[in-house]
């Protein structure tokens, strides 16, 4: 019998096969014997017919095979030697998984110790194997860095978001309202694989989770253009992007329905933004192709790249560039428009808002090479350039503060990444 287990990448220098005959294993009158048990990569496999032997360890997948009919004395003694064997390669497994999992940079932010990972492995190893497939990855052939990026970076965060919700549940006697969880995170840093991901893990754990980016709550390409038109000599309104670039109250509206989608029965449409309508310059979809979720919906994933930032002063943002004064004063309308339904945060943190532009070209590049179409150099430097003054002034106060609406009382958790958008040690 199949039992779920931590994938095969954590021995990767060891390559043993055993082979061991499991003598006389009694059913009813029949006698079957003779069973390999091989490991490879610290991954057993086993079967069984017409018996199955359970191997129930949660480091090991194991199924014995048992094909030939044989009598004699001593059976037992030597099932027992080839069930020692597994164990003992189970047990070896278990620690080194347990240890990989142990030195995880985030356990420590999100709660969790040594001790509870050991007891949990099985949910450790369960969820891995679900996040490789969603990812196209094989997960007896990781490199060290999708490793790691698995199991401590996109799982931790998991864990954190699961633990965050179940504590949001409990504290209501009645069915609770979703749970709006907000995703500050730059352009480029692996924000819309991180929330795909959770999204894939918590339709495993049985639990329904909806995204909407402000992306999607982008002004018209009409009034984007109007937008452009009324502040001509400012370059940052004169595309998509900043805080004066979307229209609150439709993010409002929406945010506001999906809140109240807690019940079997409800539903809700949420907008979509068409970033390659008019030559790039983008237009919201026609509220016919804007997907209907339904309720019961368990949580909230509101990811932005300016999400939960604060304003500051006239003077600090006249001394980053002029023109993101106008951009500071549209942005004290985004915490009661948008960010008071958060109740809690994940922050997603970079040592240096300039790689942005390095992860876009990387983008760009990728694109190009699938024949797709792109943006040159020249137009990323360009499109990236208008978002470097609000990273300039908005990221010291997040990283420092954490979002704007955020309390004592809120849950926070913030993830720094390097340049290559893998979780810092």
């Amino acid at each position: 019998q199949s039992i779920h287990t931590p994938p095969t990448l954590f021995c990767r220098t060891t390559t043993a096969t055993f082979s061991t005959t499991m003598a006389t294993v009694r059913t009813n009158t029949s006698v079957y014997a003779s069973a390999d048990i091989q490991c490879r990569h610290a991954h057993f496999r086993c079967s069984t017919t017409p018996a199955k032997v359970k191997l129930h360890a949660p480091a090991i997948r194991a199924r014995a095979r048992f094909s030939t009919k044989a009598f004699g004395r001593g059976y037992q003694a030597q099932r027992r030697n080839a069930v020692s064997l597994a164990a003992s390669g189970k047990t070896s497994m278990s620690s080194e998984f347990a240890e990989f999992l142990s030195a995880g940079p985030l356990l420590a932010g999100i709660g969790v110790t040594e001790e509870e990972v050991l007891s949990d492995l099985e949910w450790w190893s369960e969820l891995g194997e679900v996040l490789c497939k969603h990812l196209e990855l094989d997960s007896a052939s990781l490199d060290d860095a999708a490793r790691r990026r698995v199991y401590h970076y996109y799982l931790p965060v998991f864990r954190w978001f699961e633990s965050t919700l179940m504590a949001h549940k409990e504290a209501s006697q009645d069915a609770p309202p979703p749970l709006v969880v907000g995703i500050s995170a730059p352009q480029g840093c692996g924000k819309t694989t991180l929330v795909t991901s959770l999204e894939v893990l918590f339709a495993h754990r049985g639990l329904t989770a909806a995204t909407v980016s402000i992306d999607d709550f982008y002004l018209t390409f009409q009034d984007q253009q109007a937008l452009a038109a009324s502040n001509p000599d400012n370059a940052l309104l004169q595309y998509r992007g900043n805080a004066g670039s979307h229209d609150l109250e439709l993010g409002t509206r929406t945010l506001t329905n999906l809140v109240a989608t807690k019940d079997s029965g409800t539903s809700v449409a949420t907008p979509r933004y068409n970033k390659s309508a008019n030559e790039g310059r983008g237009d919201r979809a026609p509220e016919s192709d804007w997907p209907v979720l339904q309720g019961p919906i368990d949580v909230v994933l509101f990811e932005g790249w300016m999400s939960g930032f604060a304003p500051v002063s006239e003077e600090t943002a006249a001394s980053v560039d002029p023109d993101l004064v106008a951009v500071n004063e549209a942005l004290k309308e985004y915490a009661e428009a948008w960010d008071r339904f958060c109740g809690a945060w994940l922050v997603v943190k970079v040592q240096d808002y300039n790689w942005v532009q390095r992860w876009r070209l990387q983008a760009e590049v990728a694109m190009r090479e699938q024949g797709l179409p792109c943006m040159s150099d020249e137009q990323v430097q360009d499109f990236v350039n208008r978002f470097l003054p609000a990273y300039k002034a908005y990221l010291p106060t997040l990283y420092k503060l954490g979002p704007v609406t955020c309390t004592e009382d809120t849950p926070l958790l913030t993830v720094e990444v390097d340049a290559n958008r893998n979780v810092c040690a």
